[in-house]
C-alpha cells in the first residue's frame, strides 16, 4: 500500500515510517526543512516538500496515496482541521487515519475505554471540533479513523522528558504533582507507530485508544525516571500552581488521573502492546 504521512520528521512518525515499510508498505512524508528530508529518508520515506500550511500540497500527494496518516502537531484547531480536510479530499475513499489523544476524557473514574464522556483541559479542548469533523466524512463515503494516544515514552523528546526529566536534572530531583496519586494512560512509542499500521485496515468512523492498559501513578513514574537519570529516591512534589508556572496549560493535563483500556483496538485490529511493564522501561532509560 502507497501510505502519505505527515509529521514524519518527528519521533513518533520516524518510528511510524520504520514499522509501514518493515510491513511492506511504500511511504512519503511530508517535510519543511533539508533536514527533514533527510530524516525521513533515513526512516525509509520519499519526503514530499512543505508544511501544514500548504494545503494543494497536501491534497495532492494525499491523492498519490491509498491511505494517509496525518501526525504532525498543528498550532491550532482552524490548522488542523484545514490540513485534515486537505488530506481527507485528496485521499477520497481510502483511509485517512487522525491523531487525536487520550487527554480529551479528563479525570476518569475507574478505567474507562472510547465510550467515555469528554471533559478536555483546555489545552486540548479544540480537539473536539476537530474530531467531530473528522469522523463525519464517513457518512460520504470516506473512511476516517481517529487514534488517540496516551502519554508516551520511550523514544526521544517525549514530553515525560521536556517536562520532568530535564528539569530535574538541572535542579537534582525529578518533580510530580501534588501527591502524585493520578494515574497516567502511557504507551510505548514502538507500540503506538505498529497500532498506527495496524489502524489502515480499520473500519470507517472508528475511534482507538492507543494505551498499554499500564497506567502506572505520576509518582511512581517519576521515582522511574529518578533512577534512570542518577537520581533514585531523589524527587520532589509541586503544586499544580508552580506547575502551571513552570509548564503552562499543558500542567492541567499532567494533572489529570487517567486509567483507559486499548480493549477495541485489540479485539478489532488485532493489536496487542508489547511494553506492559512501563515502569522498569523508564527506570532503565527506554
Amino acid at each position: 500500500m502507497k501510505v502519505f504521512l505527515t509529521g514524519g520528521s518527528g519521533y513518533i512518525g520516524r518510528a511510524t515510517i520504520a514499522e509501514l515499510v518493515r510491513l511492506g508498505h511504500t511511504v512519503e512524508a511530508l517535510a519543511r526543512s533539508d533536514r527533514a528530508e533527510r530524516t525521513v529518508a533515513a526512516a525509509g520515506a520519499t519526503a514530499v516538500r512543505g508544511g501544514l500550511a500548504d494545503l494543494d500540497v497536501l491534497n495532492h500527494a494525499a491523492a498519490r496515496a491509498q491511505a494517509v496518516i496525518h501526525l504532525a502537531q498543528a498550532t491550532s484547531g482552524e490548522e488542523d482541521l484545514a490540513a485534515a480536510t486537505a488530506l481527507q479530499d485528496g485521499v477520497g475513499g481510502g483511509t485517512y487515519v487522525h491523531t487525536g489523544g487520550s487527554w480529551v476524557y479528563g479525570d476518569t473514574d475507574g478505567v474507562q475505554d472510547e465510550t467515555a464522556a469528554w471533559n478536555p483541559p483546555p489545552v486540548v479542548a479544540w480537539r473536539k471540533a476537530v474530531e467531530d469533523a473528522v469522523l463525519a466524512r464517513a457518512e460520504s463515503g470516506g473512511r476516517p479513523v481517529v487514534v488517540q494516544p496516551g502519554l508516551l515514552y520511550g523514544g526521544d523528546n517525549r514530553l515525560i522528558d521536556v517536562f520532568f526529566v530535564q528539569p530535574g536534572k538541572e535542579s537534582g530531583a525529578i518533580p510530580y504533582l501534588g501527591d502524585g496519586a493520578n494515574h497516567w494512560a502511557l504507551i510505548h512509542l514502538d507500540d503506538l507507530a505498529r497500532l498506527y499500521a495496524a489502524a489502515l485496515s480499520a473500519p470507517a468512523g472508528s475511534v482507538y485508544l492507543g494505551v498499554g492498559g499500564v497506567d502506572p501513578t505520576a509518582k511512581d513514574v517519576a521515582e522511574a525516571c529518578a533512577r534512570a537519570a542518577g537520581l533514585a529516591g531523589k524527587t520532589v512534589s509541586i503544586t499544580l500552581d508552580e506547575a502551571r508556572e513552570r509548564m503552562g496549560p499543558i500542567a492541567d493535563a499532567f494533572a489529570l488521573d487517567q486509567q483507559l483500556t486499548s480493549a477495541k483496538a485489540r479485539r478489532e485490529l488485532g493489536w496487542t502492546p508489547e511494553h506492559l511493564d512501563p515502569l522498569s522501561d523508564l527506570a532503565g532509560g527506554a
